[in-house]
Formats: C-alpha cells, structure tokens, sequence
C-alpha cells in the first residue's frame, strides 16, 4: 500500500543512528549507490536481489532530492526481485528429458544414472533461459523515513522482505533498525512516562478466564525479552473498556481518542488448541462468537478501528504483536497533488502512529500501575458475564 494517497499500511522500525546529518546530496549519492541491481552481488544463493528505486512505481529509477526528500523524511522504494524457476516448468524439462534418454532401453524405463542426468540436463535449460529474466518476479515496497521521531515505516508485510531491510539500511547509512512490535514500543513508552515493565516469561500474559491457568502463548518467541503479549492484552482492555466506560479514551497527554472496533475481530487459540475464530462485521466486538470465544480463553490478535483525535479520523487494522497497521484510510486532503499534499499526508501518518502510541499507553499505565489486579478482576467478571 502506498504512502501518499489511497489506503495504507506500515510497520515501524526504530533507527538507532547518532546525530544523523540532514538530507542532501550526501544521502541521495548512498541511495544510488545501494540501487537495485547495484546493490550485492548479481547471483545469490537463493536468487534475490534487493535495491533502492525511486519509489513511486515499481520501475522508478529516479532517486533525486526532488523525488525522494521531504523536509525532514526521506520516502525511497525497495525493489525485491526473485529470480526462481517455477517448479512445473522444472518437472516438465525434466520428463522430456527422462523419456529421450529412456527410449532406446530394452525396458523402456529409465535407470538411476539417467534420471540424475535428466535432471541435471533439465536445470541447465531452464537456467539458461532464465538468463534473460523471464522468470523473474518483481515486487515494491515503500519506505518512510522520519527523522523527526527517527521512525522508520514500511509497508512489505512478509518475513522475507522484512529480513533484507536492516541489512540494506545499515550497510547504506550505517546505522541499525529494530522492528517495533508491542514489546518494545511498551518499553519506549514506559521509559517516557515513567512506568515499570513487568519482570518474567515475556511469553506469559494476564489470565481474563476465572479458573484458566496462566501460561504461555503459543505464538510468542520464547527467545525474545521483549513482552510483545502486551499488545493481546492492550486489545482485551480496550475491547472492556469501550463495553463498560464509554468510546471515549483519556490519553496520557491530555487529550482525549474516540474509538470503535469494527470491520474485523481476530482471535486465537493461546495452546493452539481450538482454532482460530475470524469475525467480519461493523461491529464484530458485540458479536456473541466473538464474547464465546473470548470466554474459551482465545486472545485477540487483530482488530479493526476508527480512532477520532483532534477532529481527524483514522479507520484501520491493527495486529496485536506487531503493531503493524494494515488498511488505513487517513483524512480526504483539500490540498491538489504535489509537494505540499505530500508533507500534509506524512503529517497525517505520524499524527495517527501518535494516536495508536498514545492509546497504547493509557492501557500500560493501568497495565503497569499499583491497581492492575483490581483492574484485572473487573476485566474478569465482564468477561464472566458478557
């Protein structure tokens, strides 16, 4: 999804650089360095390349300050490009092979030897063709780079994409990037408003089941330090709030959110056990499958919202660990495409990122305060009797 105009999606990226110089000529000459096809070696391993292009279109290949350079944000494209043979294409060379070598055997069967050949003879021609790139798939993705929070938004959604963007930023400019999933977007936020992050099993979560034993999610990474079950258990607290309080949310700086959970509820299985439940509807919280399977003791993990903050409304999805958001239609623009559109939609963009943080916070500094079990046990009957 593109940044500038219709819907849009991201996941966000802590960049760790020191004092990072402004955007110049400097940065767009480390951009063209590091284009696609410049970038890496010409043959990997596993036959994918990556690069910079323009970023307006998937074959953009101007990388200019003009294009590229927004007051403080940098906005660039990644091209992803896999050169792969597609596997019928394989096992049909490979057939025609088998049969020519096996046609003058008394038994008309092919032996062990000749089908090791066959298929050696049948790599060799579709690599052959796939010389001049006509198996290769290109895909674009977007990157926004925001000095001013040092935020790094993407829009690639895929482990394989997002694995190759640290390594392509560090070795462009020189710095590294972390994903910020619920753990530690929590760890920055209790850092600014002075909050303490439970100690423990970061894979452990909160029990909303009377009489449910308290373990471990099957989805969170028992390597990680880094509590990402914060964002299943933000989603249950806003879910109870908006049942029990109202869809109006006091914000730790001072202002208020209204919110709605709609369009589309997500839940799981934390065991693995029972499945997973995808409701779609304008208001898919109210839905008795989805209070059932909140009662089994399934987590939620996706969520559809309308956030309203400062008379600007936002309608997005949310993913619980991740935080990546999918979907979002920002606020119809007056301005007329061009430069000016531009920085107002990348206003828009943090404007609705700090609304999401904001939001998040109110939920840890009740999840992280003095009354959370009380708060807990309130979150517990409503789920007893909803």
């Amino acid at each position: 999804m593109p940044f500038f105009h219709g819907r849009t999606g991201f996941v966000r990226f802590a960049v760790e650089i020191r004092n990072p110089e402004p955007f110049g000529e400097e940065t767009i000459e480390k951009l063209t360095k590091n284009a696609i096809g410049k970038y890496g070696t010409a043959d990997t391993p596993d036959g994918i390349s990556v690069g910079f292009n323009g970023g307006r279109h998937l074959l953009d290949s101007e990388i200019s300050l003009e294009n590229n350079v927004f007051d403080d944000t940098l906005h660039i494209g990644m091209r992803f490009d896999v050169d792969k043979i597609p596997a019928p294409i394989l096992k049909a060379y490979t057939e025609i092979e088998i049969k020519a070598l096996a046609a003058g055997n008394p038994s008309g069967r092919p032996t062990k030897e000749q089908k090791e050949q066959a298929k050696e003879s049948a790599l060799a021609r579709a690599q052959a063709e796939a010389a001049d790139g006509r198996y290769r798939r290109l895909a674009f993705h977007q990157l926004l780079w925001d000095t001013s929070s040092q935020t790094l938004y993407c829009t690639a959604t895929s482990a394989s994409v997002l694995d190759r963007v640290a390594p392509l930023f560090r070795d462009t400019f020189g710095g590294d990037i972390h994903m910020i999933t619920a753990g530690r977007l929590a760890m920055g936020l209790a850092t600014k408003f002075g909050l303490n992050l439970p100690e423990g099993d970061p894979a452990r979560f909160s029990v909303f089941v009377e009489g449910q034993e308290q373990g471990t999610i099957n989805w969170a990474n028992p390597e990680s330090q880094l509590p990402d079950v914060l964002g299943n258990e933000f989603l249950i607290w806003l879910w109870h709030t908006l049942a029990t309080t109202g869809d109006t949310v006091a914000l730790p700086d001072g202002t208020e959110v209204t919110v709605m959970m709609t369009r589309t509820l997500q839940l799981d299985c934390p065991k693995g056990e029972t499945g997973r439940d995808q409701l779609n509807d304008v208001g898919p919280a109210r839905m008795p499958e989805a209070l059932k399977a909140l009662q089994s003791g399934k987590l939620p993990r996706k969520v559809g919202l309308i956030l309203v903050r400062h008379e600007q409304q936002y309608e997005l999805t949310l993913q619980a660990e991740t935080f990546a958001v999918s979907s979002a239609a920002l606020p119809k623009l007056d301005e007329a495409p061009g430069r000016e559109s531009i920085l107002a939609r990348i206003e828009q963009i943090r404007h609705m990122t700090d609304t999401i943080d904001l939001l998040y916070a109110a939920f840890l500094q009740k999840r992280l305060g003095q009354a959370w079990d009380e708060n807990l046990g309130e979150i517990r009957q409503w789920v007893k009797v909803a």
